[in-house]
């Protein structure tokens, strides 16, 4: 997804292939029919959009990383029986710059 992310255009999967980092073990690069098969379920997931104008398809990500993020920040809260006691614990980790920003877009200055 980060590859995605990064991309200011969308990706076939064998442009997706050449950025993947090495793995560290050494092993032989990842077939194309890996890539498709990764491809293919984060697009089932509703995580990639797949542009079949194009020959080999091209893919880019359905939302961006904040998005996405703040997302599953949104996830993990609704999962909550107490959403307070989440929300108090999670403000009290943040750090006084984030907690100026949850202010401000909070309305409180």
């Amino acid at each position: 997804m980060e590859i995605l992310w990064q991309a200011a255009d969308p990706l076939s999967a064998y442009d997706l292939q050449d950025r993947l980092p090495d793995s560290e073990d050494g092993a032989r690069p990842r077939a194309a029919t890996t890539v498709l098969t990764v491809l293919s379920r984060l697009e089932r997931k509703g995580f990639v959009r797949r542009d079949r104008a194009f020959r080999p398809h091209r893919y880019r990500a359905a939302a961006s990383r904040e998005e996405h993020m703040a997302n599953l920040m949104h996830e993990v809260l609704g999962s909550s029986d107490d959403r307070t006691a989440v929300l108090e614990r999670f403000v009290g980790q943040v750090s006084p710059e984030e907690a100026q920003t949850l202010r401000r877009l909070l309305g409180g200055t």
